[in-house]
């Protein structure tokens, strides 16, 4: 394939692996590869598993889509739930979070646009401790990379 720098191709169970709230997440699309336009997930959904605090983005837009499982979305305050094919647009600045109140795992992409990477890979080191951090630990980390509460 001929094709610029940063082209990449990743099969099923490859990317740049992050790990958080007991979720996977598989980043297929960095800011470093895509010139900070754009962030590309997949990401693993533990039954019952911990939602991020509700915020905002400012300056980024986040787009989900399901591929297994069922997700609850809460955006502005409405509880949506959501099965295979469902996309969630989060334009910035509407409060949301995401999680899985299921019984079984979840699986969906996550795009951010422009990247938010770094975020993630900050969270998962917050994560790496012995104890899961608090909330506020999280909140503090959040309004580092330009989320501010919901």
């Amino acid at each position: 394939m001929s094709a610029g720098d940063n082209a990449a191709i990743f099969e099923r169970g490859e990317g740049v692996r992050r790990e958080a709230r007991g979720s996977v997440m598989l980043f297929k699309a960095l800011a470093g590869t895509t010139e900070g336009r754009l962030s590309l997930m997949e990401r693993t959904l533990p039954p019952g598993g911990r939602m991020p605090p509700p915020h905002r983005h400012a300056g980024n837009d986040e787009a989900y889509f399901v591929l297994d499982g069922e997700v609850t979305f809460i955006l502005d305050g409405e509880t949506r739930r959501g099965g295979p094919e469902t996309f969630v647009l989060v334009p910035a600045g509407v409060g949301h979070t995401f999680g899985n109140a299921s019984d079984r795992p979840a699986r969906l992409l996550v795009l951010h646009s422009p990247a938010l990477d770094g975020y993630f890979a900050d969270l998962a080191e917050l994560w790496s401790g012995e104890q899961p951090p608090t909330p506020e630990q999280e909140r503090a980390l959040m309004a580092r990379h330009g989320m501010e509460p919901a």
